[in-house]
């Protein structure tokens, strides 16, 4: 509000709660970025980088099969200083230009070409609805229905929970309302990255003993496969125009010298390896490439499938 008299900043004096929840998102950026989709919610850490909440994965959306969808993304920073942050075709099944890329340079046998690659490689995170059970920094959402982004190691969790290794364990489907299991949230800051190793799941029970509580649980989630539609993707060209870009391959680079000779001193030969730049794609056609998975995150699926189709 912009104040146009001092009796309108004397009324306002009682608005010292709106004041200090701006100074909290200043202090706390990761609750500032909480406003950007209010259908989301993530957990808060503390000054140390320590969380910890309980919620609850639902069951599939009303008229979808599946309790998430998972997403393919690319994020790296090129020569050029700018950076590259875009959804991925392959989430579509569809042929992309960066994963095509880091094939031919994974492919091409140098070590240099590989590090590239690994760089550049797609990243795997998934989205599902959650119900938060508990939120000690936020214990008004507490009992409400959200969105909850993760990725490989919390799915991790619920894979081993879902398909355990020893006999004595019984699986358990974390997504079922009546038989699945709270996940008690644990974050740590371990070497300055979050650390979810001490996150592990309840014993199962229901999500609650009444019918019409779940039926609104159930009514109150949020379409998954909207993240699927082909809006949120750019397409294979404009995909390629931001590559070259960030990569500095053309515009006014391009106007005096070559695209080969832009990329050859973004990526000279190495004078220690004697290792030579990544492998330039060819303008030709080809079949679309499987990108090369550098760190083994592409988990399958085929057991949370069969889950959904029971």
């Amino acid at each position: 509000m912009a104040f146009k008299s001092l009796s309108d900043l004397r009324k306002s004096r009682g608005g010292f709660d709106t004041l200090m929840k701006e100074v909290e998102k200043i202090a706390n950026p990761q609750t500032e970025s909480r406003g950007a989709d209010e259908r989301f919610w993530q957990p808060e850490v503390d000054k140390a980088g320590n969380g910890y909440a309980v919620i609850r994965f639902l069951s599939p959306p009303k008229g979808e099969d599946l309790p998430w969808v998972r997403i393919w993304n690319h994020g790296f920073q090129g020569p050029t200083g700018k950076w590259y942050i875009e959804n991925s075709l392959t989430t579509l099944g569809k042929a992309d230009p960066i994963s095509e890329h880091n094939t031919e340079l994974w492919n091409s046998g140098t070590e240099a070409n590989k590090e590239i690659a690994r760089k550049q490689k797609r990243r795997l995170s998934y989205i599902t609805n959650i119900l938060v059970v508990k939120d000690p920094a936020h214990p008004e959402n507490e009992g409400k229905v959200y969105l909850y982004k993760f990725g490989k190691k919390i799915f991790d969790k619920i894979k081993d929970i879902a398909e355990p290794q020893f006999e004595d364990e019984k699986p358990i489907n974390p997504f079922d309302f009546w038989e699945g299991a709270n996940f008690k949230l644990k974050i740590r800051n371990v070497e300055g990255y979050r650390n979810y190793d001490k996150s592990e799941f309840d014993g199962p029970s229901a999500i609650s003993e009444d019918d019409s509580k779940i039926e609104a649980i159930w009514d109150g989630q949020h379409s998954l496969l909207e993240f699927l539609d082909e809006k949120h993707f750019k397409s294979y060209d404009d995909l390629k125009k931001k590559f070259n870009m960030v990569m500095g391959l053309t515009g006014g680079l391009a106007a005096t010298k070559s695209a080969e000779d832009t990329f050859l001193d973004n990526y000279p030969v190495s004078e220690s390896t004697n290792s030579p730049p990544p492998v330039m794609e060819k303008k030709v056609e080809k079949a679309p490439a499987k990108e090369v998975d550098f760190d083994d995150d592409d988990e399958s699926l085929s057991y949370f499938a069969k889950l959904a189709e029971d």
